[in-house]
């Protein structure tokens, strides 16, 4: 049974918390850093056509061999060293620097991304010609948020990405360099029409507008804590949805939806989220929204804990959703169940009267999935291709790894208004969404994040989202995003994306309406431990006379996934740990160690017998697992025993004295 509701119970919004900024006006006369910084908030923005066009391009380190789409090769369009690559090497007061951005304005950085600038030197932006940098400082300094005016959360470092969004206008041309060049970098910026008046970046300037600056800073920290200070109407909702049935609601215009907020119970409730599909159509036109629950809120599989400008979780488990989404005549939203059990929705509406104008956009979430995407020969995979005129927002990523191996080495590829080669070329997916080195961590951030690793290593579910709030990219004739599948493995994923845009009523796109077979959450087998292990990565640390013990993840075949990591000793160094066996005996002992280039030599004993006085973990080539090891046999008492590792020498080639176990296994 359908349910058609017309909405005319309302509510004020001072009667409930919500998360919608009010609307900034951007000068229609100049650009300058203030107005920039009322830019970084303000969602409104997004919904028309700009009064200061602009375009938004991107310099990055991508491998330069890349230059020929029909040659599908590592060695051509799916090259992969992304780093040291610049445009020039320049020579200026008697040292080099290498040149990573060279444009003509008026424009505005808007976006700096580095894996690594601890290896970048100085970084030195040139405006408007100058022969004297305007901003010379260490470029870890720059990206990392501690300096002012680039200071947190503008600024910093999360999932060992280092982003900077501090945005950096000029009037007539720009040049960065460093000083150091072996890195990798990815800069984002904006080109306007010519004629557009921008007030170039000075540090005077940041400090005229330091409050601005500070109050930027306190939106971005806590983007889940904003109030709408709109005129709003809050529509509340209390719905049971059964299984294979669905819920209307409809508003009508002119007016924009500015805000959602909802709380969902079920019995499963990441397959509730997936299997219920939300379809929104303003002004009759095609469905601009075609997005399961969770994935529109830019969460998948179920509800995970991030909080971005536009979308995100609230503590309390309860979704939000701040994109404004404006219509002339009618806003109708249908919500289809999916699954085979009921799903209860409640929550809050906000709509706020707002007249249609010549140069309004749309709204577009929609997604679309795949389930056996095979890693093997590397493709480009499309996130999406639109014609028309809009600009492009964002999208969520939710990725299911089979393998511990890392799934993101692809670059995004994005083609704007008939481009034949990208505008956007990128150096990983995981340098898009704003982090670095595959990391598994788990970090939260206005305009990015990684809400979800289930790990070990890269396995299992994966979400990330990157939201383009300053670094929209507009277009007037079409838009393509590709997104190269380049796997560490050979093997087969599952991999879906929610895009977010806005497009003018005649745009197209190449989404289709997903069914409920496309619809259920993807599954992953979890590999068993090896049976009887001692792990070492579980054994206590007693003593270490130098250097860290970790339990490191990563995609080599350790039992568990995870083996004892220790790093940063010397010759003569040692190490001792601790471990638990349930019944006293004698018994023969087999061990798994890791051996790569920088492993040493080490002489290890368990319970003061010595059972490999020279053990060499040197592998020349790469880091690989060992077959197990014999230690022959030796006495164990009920409860906790030893082992002692000392550090003796390493191998000529060796470039350190690491040493790795996997684990230990006793057999009586």
């Amino acid at each position: 049974m359908i349910l058609r509701k017309e909405f005319t119970r309302s509510f004020s919004v001072a009667a409930f918390l919500f998360f919608l900024l009010p609307v900034l006006t951007v000068s229609a006369a100049s650009v300058n850093f203030g107005t920039m910084l009322e830019e970084m908030t303000d969602m409104e923005r997004l919904i028309t056509l700009d009064t200061i066009p602009y375009t938004t391009g991107q310099f990055s380190s991508y491998d330069r061999l890349s230059t020929d789409p029909t040659v599908l090769t590592d060695q051509n369009w799916f090259a992969n060293l992304d780093r040291n690559n610049h445009l020039r090497v320049e020579e200026r007061d008697g040292r080099q620097e290498w040149v990573l951005m060279d444009v003509a304005g008026p424009g505005a950085v808007v976006r700096f991304w580095s894996a690594n600038p601890l290896e970048g030197g100085i970084v030195r932006f040139y405006l408007d010609h100058s022969d004297e940098p305007v901003i010379e400082m260490p470029l870890a300094a720059f990206l990392e948020g501690r300096s002012k005016p680039f200071i947190s959360p503008l600024c910093g470092n999360r999932g060992q990405g280092w982003n900077s969004y501090v945005p950096i206008p000029y009037a007539e041309h720009c040049k960065i360099t460093i000083d150091e060049g072996d890195i990798y970098y990815i800069i984002n910026y904006r080109t306007y029409t010519t004629g557009t008046e921008v007030d170039s970046f000075t540090f005077a300037d940041t400090e005229t507008h330091v409050k601005a600056l500070r109050d930027t800073a306190a939106t971005l920290l806590h983007p889940d804590a904003i109030e709408d200070k709109q005129p709003v109407t809050a529509h509340s909702f209390d719905v049971t949805v059964s299984g294979a049935d669905s819920e209307d609601f409809s508003f009508s215009g002119p007016a924009a939806i500015r805000g959602i907020r909802c709380s969902v119970e079920a019995d499963n409730l990441e397959e509730a989220l997936r299997g219920c599909l939300l379809k929104i159509n303003f002004d009759e036109n095609e469905a601009s929204v075609l997005a399961p629950l969770g994935d529109f809120f830019g969460t998948a599989p179920g509800v995970n804990e991030y909080q971005s400008l536009p979308s995100g979780t609230l503590d309390d488990g309860r979704l939000y959703s701040r994109w404004v989404m404006p219509f002339q005549k009618s806003a109708d939203i249908e919500l289809i169940n999916f699954n085979r059990f009921a799903v209860r929705l409640s929550g809050e509406i906000l709509v706020a009267e707002r007249p249609w104008t010549e140069d309004s956009l749309y709204f577009h979430a929609k997604w679309k999935g795949e389930s056996d995407i095979a890693t093997r020969p590397m493709q480009d995979w499309n996130y999406m291709t639109a014609q028309g005129q809009g600009r492009f927002c964002g999208v969520m990523l939710h990725i299911t790894n089979p393998v511990t191996h890392w799934w993101g080495e692809g670059d995004e590829k994005i083609y704007v208004d008939g481009d034949t080669f990208p505008t956007w070329f990128g150096t990983g997916t995981e340098d898009y969404y704003g982090y670095a080195w595959c990391s598994p961590l788990l970090f939260t951030h206005a305009y990015h994040n990684q809400s979800r690793c289930d790990g070990p290593g890269n396995l299992g579910h994966t979400c990330v989202s990157r939201f383009h709030i300053m670094d929209d990219i507009p277009f007037t004739r079409d838009f393509r995003f590709d997104m190269e599948v380049w796997h560490w493995a050979d093997t087969h994923i599952a991999q879906s994306i929610t895009a977010f845009w806005y497009a003018t009523a005649e745009s197209k796109d190449n989404f289709s309406e997903p069914g409920g077979e496309l619809l259920p959450v993807p599954t992953y087998e979890v590999p068993e431990p090896v049976e009887g292990a001692l792990e070492g990565e579980n054994m206590r640390v007693m003593e270490v006379s130098a250097g860290t013990v970790d339990k490191q993840s990563g995609s080599w075949p350790w039992s568990s996934f995870l083996q004892l990591w220790w790093r940063g000793g010397a010759q003569k160094d040692h190490l001792k740990l601790r471990f638990r066996v349930e019944k006293a005996g004698n018994y023969a002992v087999s061990a798994v160690f890791t051996k790569a280039p920088d492993y040493g030599i080490h002489e290890m004993a368990i319970n003061g017998t010595v059972v490999a006085p020279a053990l060499d973990l040197y592998n020349a080539d790469e880091v690989i697992v060992s077959d197990p090891v014999s230690l022959g046999r030796v006495d164990f008492v009920k409860g906790f025993n030893f082992i002692d590792v000392r550090i003796v020498d390493k191998h000529p080639d060796s470039k350190d004295y690491m040493f790795g176990l996997d684990y230990i296994l006793l057999e009586p």
